[in-house]
């Protein structure tokens, strides 16, 4: 018989050494009454370790709050239309553990009701703690699924979002709309730990310090604090004594910083902390405060355009550690949970879920009035500079809707507000709000022209002088189709963007009422570049003479789009590109058959520099400084379901002689350039 060795105690559990393996001995009850249990101990976490990302198969309606028991059930509160807390077991079976329907109740499963549950915290005996936010109120949840209100409307709480529970049973509380920090004692008693119940940014000590919308909490074994600040981009950290002081904060000068509007935290049992951060990304603290972005096994840096290096979730919610040291996540947008974890040696990485796009017949439009058409004056892929010169700084994410300085813009879809800081850039042309899987952009949001609330679902809070700074909707606030969400700005238009699943794809996939696009795109030059960027040149009304031993060519058209009743000067992107070649006779060359085609705009890359791979550098819109509107695209780049490459179009293998370059040019309609298409050149 093996020996066993105790190697350690620690506060109602005790660590032993068997073999290879390590075990805990948890004072906790399993679920055999008066039966404790063994379980595998905490693994050391890896710094700077690479994830491979794997979803669970089933859908969400709104994720949040997620934690890891000691069985490895995990569970996750979900805000959607079911308002409850949902189990996976370890098997991958999803049950609903209690709840079902948005309201207030205590009982049992699914006699008890939720509104928007958030952050989830679990304590060792597996009763978990609930942060529910549009209930104003901090639930518990026996281990047999037993509901009941720890803390209620007389604590004052105001849409808390997240929660703790520390070793001693004491209870944190990210009172979110409060500004605040508290504590549920167990004798009930709620006091403040930290926070001046104001937003703003200020270390100290209680009350002396300051938060702005905190949305997570962890405690350490120590009984220390970490909060997600999420308003400023920070990590804030809380002792004993309830001194405040900060982790890591986003630097204000940096444009597209790593720490960005923070929402989850996870503390493993060593030290290390993992917090959502910019784009999707998970960031990994080590026991110092210095942090990095967590690689990604299956898409290292410079693979592709569509990876930086980093794993790349939408809308990162909870995250709970597993005893293996893996992660769950919870991702609010893709609306799905997300297991990330070192590759296991010879398994092929997941195969991407194909995206379902809601069933709708017709759709109302972000104005009034919204059953008549509206022009439609930008789509998604077209070619955005910066005020700083640059003509290639980013992709036009969305579709704008032309609309008069000062009207309204109303809901498209009923939704409800998942993300706790859900607006942004108060007063500035890019201000908009995120709702469901929509975004509206280029609005004061929840403000008509004169800046008051359009109604109490809207908070405007003054700054320091006294003036309103900025617009605070709280998370679970619910809209119906044609609320209004706002007015619109100097923009003259809404700029919508669509992320059904997280991914942002192609608005035009909305059946906006009315709208009618019969007019095909136009092709305004094609040119041929060498190896070196240089053009080749070509007379006028003459074929383009091409050497073979160019070998690699680059192939730039200059194209754009129109829609029925667009003004004149409007020019639109286009949805689908590629090439042909053709013999002179117009028979295909081998190979050739049908079209190349090589871009694809119904979603675009997660990486900004992928613009400069799909246009050319003539390329630009007149709001940047550029002259007029160029969309000159790079032919023969590729970019597929989101995906950028870059690519060549080889002619040293081409027996000399006269061939046609036919670009295929072609709109969200299904819409054809026939006119300009054709390159005459001669391969020599």
């Amino acid at each position: 018989m093996k020996r066993i060795t105790i190697v350690a105690a620690l506060a109602g559990a005790a660590v032993l050494a068997g073999g290879a393996a390590l075990y805990v001995f948890n004072a906790r009850q399993d679920a055999t009454p008066g039966r404790a249990f063994w379980r595998p101990a905490d693994a050391p976490t890896r710094p700077a370790w690479s994830a491979r990302v794997t979803p669970l198969p089933d859908r969400f309606g709104d994720p949040f709050g997620t934690v890891v028991d000691g069985h490895g059930n995990v569970f996750v509160a979900d805000g959607g239309d079911c308002s409850c807390i949902r189990r996976i077991a370890p098997d991958g079976q999803v049950t609903i553990f209690a709840g079902g329907h948005a309201g207030y109740a205590d009982g049992v499963g699914a006699a008890a009701a939720f509104d928007t549950p958030s952050a989830l915290a679990i304590d060792r005996l597996g009763n978990l703690y609930v942060a529910d936010t549009h209930n104003n109120a901090i639930r518990k949840v026996a281990p047999d699924g037993s509901v009941s209100t720890l803390a209620g409307s007389a604590a004052g709480f105001d849409g808390p979002v997240g929660v703790a529970v520390d070793r001693d049973g004491n209870v944190y509380v990210a009172d979110t709309y409060n500004d605040r920090i508290g504590r549920i004692g167990k004798d009930g008693a709620v006091t403040t730990v930290a926070g001046s119940g104001t937003p703003d940014y200020l270390d100290g000590t209680g009350t002396a310090a300051a938060f702005d919308t905190p949305s997570a909490l962890a405690v350490d074994k120590h009984g220390v604090l970490f909060v997600a600040d999420t308003g400023n981009n920070a990590i804030r950290r809380i002792d004993r004594n309830g001194a405040v002081t900060t982790l890591a904060r986003a630097p204000e000068d940096e444009r597209r910083p790593l720490l960005r509007r923070p929402v989850a935290l996870a503390l493993t049992h060593d030290g290390y902390l993992y917090a959502s951060g910019a784009g999707g990304r998970i960031l990994q603290f080590d026991p110092s405060g210095q942090y990095h972005a967590l690689p990604d096994a299956d898409h290292p840096e410079g693979a592709s355009y569509a990876s930086d290096g980093s794993v790349r979730l939408y809308a990162p919610r909870g995250i709970a550690v597993k005893r293996d040291g893996a992660l769950v996540v919870a991702d609010g947008q893709a609306q799905q949970m997300f297991v990330l974890a070192p590759p296991r040696p010879g398994t092929p990485p997941p195969q991407a879920r194909p995206q379902v796009l809601p069933a709708v017949a017709s759709m109302p439009w972000p104005v009034g009035p919204q059953t008549e058409p509206h022009e439609v004056v930008g789509v998604l892929g077209e070619v955005r500079g910066s005020y700083d010169g640059e003509n290639r700084d980013h992709f036009h994410a969305g579709l704008d809707i032309r609309a008069d300085v000062g009207a309204r813009v109303l809901a498209v879809l009923p939704a409800t507000v998942s993300d706790p800081y859900p607006n942004w850039t108060f007063g500035q042309l890019g201000e908009g709000m995120s709702i469901g899987p929509l975004s509206y952009i280029h609005m004061r949001v929840g403000r008509d022209a004169s800046g008051k609330p359009l109604d109490p679902r809207f908070q405007v809070l003054a700054g320091p002088n006294g003036k309103p700074a900025r617009v605070r909707v709280r998370r679970g606030t619910r809209f119906a189709v044609g609320d209004p969400l706002g007015t619109i700005n100097p923009m003259a238009h809404v700029h919508m963007e669509y992320y059904p699943g997280g991914v942002a794809v192609n608005a035009l996939a909305l059946p906006f009422t009315g709208l009618r696009d019969t007019v095909p795109p136009r092709i305004q030059s094609i040119a041929l570049y060498d190896a070196s960027g240089q053009r080749l040149p070509r007379k006028k009304g003459q074929r383009l003479h091409v050497a073979r031993t160019l070998g690699a060519l680059t192939i730039v058209a200059a194209a754009y789009d129109q829609m029925d009743d667009n003004l004149a000067r409007r020019r639109l992107g286009l949805y689908k590109l590629g090439y042909q070649l053709l013999h002179a006779d117009g028979s295909p060359v081998a190979g050739f058959e049908t079209p190349r085609i090589t871009q694809v705009y119904n979603r675009l890359p997660r990486e900004r520099e992928a613009v400069k791979l799909l246009y050319a550098e003539n390329s630009g819109i007149t709001v940047y400084g550029s002259k007029a509107t160029v969309f000159a695209y790079a032919v023969n780049n590729t970019l597929h379901d989101g995906v950028a490459l870059p690519g060549t179009w080889n002619v040293d293998g081409l027996a000399p002689g006269d061939y046609v370059l036919r670009i295929y040019a072609a709109d969200f309609a299904g819409q054809v350039a026939l006119e300009g298409r054709d390159l005459p050149i001669t391969v020599e």
